[in-house]
């Protein structure tokens, strides 16, 4: 196929039920640094579809148009040369009525540009498959890649607690904590039977693991071995931790084998202050307070639901020691 030059834009498509927007949507902040209402999102920013438990598929755009004949026109320069192509227009949900297009209708706009495109189609095994999407008045047209659901195949651990993270919210906070994983070293602390741990682990996130409890640090190591991972996963609490990392994914314990109180909470954050630059956690109780006596500051939140049980993550920054804090605390 003669090279296309892409556009350097990407559209990405969206799947959620209402209980989970408010986590996408924070997901999308820290991927892609801006959010949208819509089940669509378009941005120069290239990832990954899998990696979101919530995206369904990316465009790598190609070109656009304000209208199909303008795709059809530059569809037609397109030579596959010895490559196999098949055209598809996925069905999107939740789109502008201005751009919705019937399912019959969007059959015939495939063997358009399929007509137009110079090489042999495949509809089975293309090597090449392309995507149009209709966004916001305009058609895009490029490259397309279905999400595969990672985390999906997760689900089913060796051990497990009925507390734990789902693996689906674990892959999104572990986006959300490391949008870009190049150069960048994180820590879950307080890791548990290593839900994080995996759903990180396998996009190439560099984490390290750590927990007080024996029976927990084993069970995350055997999890991590069953889906052919390698990680470290020490045992020790967090006030030992030396080296420093550019990011701490902290789920405060909540468990069948441990429930921290509100002092254990408080000491988890201060312990995080000198190796963390970023933290990343998640409570089931308001703690802004203990965040801000730590030594952090709050730039972003949200609220994930499992069925009735609610659980706020927050994205923190170290602003300042928390000493001096305490100090500003009393004098006020």
């Amino acid at each position: 196929m003669k090279r296309l030059t892409p556009t350097g834009d990407f559209i990405y498509t969206y799947a959620y039920h209402s209980d989970e927007k408010d986590l996408c949507q924070m997901e999308m902040r820290a991927l892609f640094g801006e959010d949208t209402a819509e089940r669509m999102i378009k941005s120069p920013v290239g990832i990954d579809p899998s990696r979101s438990p919530f995206i369904k598929e990316r465009l790598e755009v190609l070109f656009e148009a304000a209208d199909l004949s303008g795709i059809l026109e530059q569809a037609a320069v397109v030579d596959m040369e010895a490559a196999t192509f098949k055209v598809i227009f996925p069905k999107i949900n939740d789109l502008a009525l201005a751009d919705k297009v019937e399912y019959q209708e969007k059959r015939d706009i495939e063997r358009q540009i399929g007509a137009v495109i110079r090489g042999r189609a495949d509809v089975h095994n293309p090597d090449i498959t392309f995507g149009l999407i209709p966004f916001r008045g305009r058609w895009f047209f490029g490259k397309y890649q279905l999400s595969e659901s990672v985390w999906f195949r997760h689900q089913q651990k060796p051990r497990e607690y009925s507390t734990a993270l789902s693996t689906k919210v674990a892959r999104a906070i572990a986006n959300i904590a490391v949008p870009d994983p190049v150069g960048v070293k994180a820590i879950d602390p307080c890791c548990g039977i290593g839900t994080v741990l995996v759903e990180a682990l396998s996009m190439g996130i560099d984490i390290e693991g750590r927990d007080i409890n024996p029976l927990v640090v084993d069970g995350s190591r055997e999890n991590i071995a069953h889906f052919g991972l390698s990680g470290t996963v020490e045992l020790g609490p967090i006030a030992d931790i030396t080296e420093e990392y550019d990011v701490a994914i902290i789920d405060m314990p909540y468990n069948l084998y441990t429930h921290a109180t509100p002092d254990e909470q408080r000491g988890i954050l201060k312990d995080a202050h000198p190796f963390a630059e970023k933290l990343l956690v998640v409570t089931i109780e308001p703690i802004d307070h203990m965040i801000l006596d730590a030594g952090f500051r709050i730039t972003d939140r949200c609220i994930a639901k499992k069925s009735l049980f609610l659980r706020e993550i927050l994205v923190c920054e170290r602003i300042e020691q928390p000493s001096s804090i305490n100090g500003k605390l009393k004098q006020a």
